[in-house]
């Protein structure tokens, strides 16, 4: 089975002057987290589409769901982590519980705020996850990269033609990301940002995705205005 795991766990802090979650917030006439999840759910090659969500806004998800897509038996509405990579071990759990986890099962992790993510995108995720067990989507960078370990001083500026910025999707063969992640040490668990670094961490291949530069995150005010003049050029 193919499942996809919509992470919206967190409230959205970096957005202010609302109190709702980013994820909430309107874009167009409906709310970003639908407009997210409708493209996995017409997706014909995704069986259950999973939203995990904080435990208090469960129920709310469900009412909007309901009002904008409808009742569908393949949309489920479970309570994230306090970590983006708990709110993926628990979309894993669910599956395993409800579903099972046999060598061909893949997840498609993706951001709730991220909805502009293509059709061709999530396909290309699917194929790659299949052949190779873990892939990102990513897009190359555009700017010159600066490091700086003690942010007021340059350390490097690497070469910018081998660098490329992470969105998602992030896919994997199910059964091999829960054995990595139960492979972790605390040191590891605690450094990690995202699922594609526990296969970095444990010298496994990850497949890179083409994104496309529309496949915005909206995590600022400014974002959800670009979000709403793409969604006005028909990019939707």
């Amino acid at each position: 089975m193919i499942f996809a795991a919509i992470l919206a766990g967190g409230i959205g802090s970096r957005m202010g002057g609302t109190d709702t979650p980013k994820q909430f917030l309107t874009l167009g006439n409906k709310p970003v987290i639908i407009h997210t999840i409708e493209k996995f759910v017409i997706n014909e090659n995704i069986d259950k589409t999973i939203v995990l969500i904080p435990k208090n806004f469960i129920n709310h998800t469900n009412n909007l769901i309901n009002e904008y897509i409808g009742e569908n038996d393949d949309i489920i509405v479970i309570e994230g982590g306090e970590t983006r990579n708990d709110t993926i071990m628990n979309s894993i759990k669910y599956i395993e519980d409800n579903f099972g986890i046999d060598d061909e099962s893949i997840i498609i992790t993706h951001d709730s705020v991220r909805p502009f993510v293509t059709h061709r995108i999530i396909r290309d995720n699917i194929d790659a996850a299949r052949k190779y067990g873990a892939c990102d989507t990513v897009i190359p960078a555009t700017d010159t990269i600066v490091e700086s370990v003690n942010g007021e001083t340059i350390e490097s500026i690497p070469v910018r033609d081998y660098y490329y910025q992470g969105q998602t999707p992030q896919s994997f063969n199910i059964k091999k990301l829960f054995n990595l992640i139960n492979s972790l040490t605390e040191a590891e668990t605690n450094i990690l940002t995202d699922a594609c670094k526990i296969f970095t961490l444990k010298d496994e291949d990850v497949h890179l995705v083409e994104g496309e530069v529309t496949n915005i995150k909206i995590t600022y005010p400014y974002d959800l205005k670009l979000a709403n003049t793409i969604l006005e050029d028909g990019n939707d």
